[in-house]
C-alpha cells in the first residue's frame, strides 16, 4: 500500500491542461462536428520556458460530437524553449507531461519527456498508446538547453 499512494498521488497530478489555439476542418460530416485537426499548447510543468505545440486528428460525426468516437493515432509534435530553462535537481529519467484520452476508453496520446544529459538536450516523444494492442504512431520533438537572452 506504501508504493501504491505515491503512484495515485502521481497519476492526480499529470493532467496538464492543454490551451486550444486552432482547429481546421479536414472533412465536412452532414451530421455531427465535422472530422478536423486541432492545434493546442501545453507548457511543461516541471520546466519553466518550455511550450510543445501539439495538433491532432478530431473524429466529427455524431459520435464525435457526443464524445464516443475514437480519435485516429495521427498528431505532431513541436516544442521550443520560449523562456529562459532552470532545470530541477532531480528529473526523472522518462516522465509524462501531458496526457489525453482519444477515446471513450482504452486509448491515450501522451508526451514523455526525457533529458539526454551529455547533449544537454530536451527530448518530447508523443506516442498513441491503446492499452489491449498498442499503437506504433509517434512523434518527436527536442529542446536544446541555451541560455536566454531578452
Amino acid at each position: 500500500m506504501k508504493r501504491l499512494l505515491p503512484l495515485l498521488l502521481a497519476g492526480l497530478a499529470l493532467p496538464v491542461m492543454a490551451e486550444e489555439i486552432s482547429c481546421v476542418t479536414t472533412a465536412w460530416m452532414l451530421i455531427g462536428a465535422n472530422h478536423r485537426v486541432c492545434v493546442y499548447a501545453f507548457d511543461d510543468p516541471k520546466i519553466p520556458g518550455v511550450t510543445c505545440h501539439v495538433s491532432q486528428a478530431k473524429t466529427g460525426g455524431v459520435k464525435g460530437s457526443f464524445g464516443l468516437a475514437e480519435d485516429p493515432s495521427q498528431f505532431s509534435l513541436a516544442c521550443r524553449q520560449t523562456g529562459p530553462i532552470t532545470l530541477p535537481e532531480k528529473l526523472r529519467k522518462d516522465e509524462i507531461v501531458f496526457s489525453e484520452d482519444t477515446s471513450l476508453m482504452f486509448k491515450e496520446t501522451s508526451i514523455h519527456r526525457s533529458y539526454d544529459e551529455k547533449r544537454k538536450v530536451l527530448i518530447y516523444l508523443a506516442i498513441s498508446r491503446k492499452i489491449i494492442e498498442g499503437a506504433p504512431a509517434n512523434s518527436i520533438s527536442t529542446v536544446p538547453i541555451q541560455p536566454w537572452n531578452k
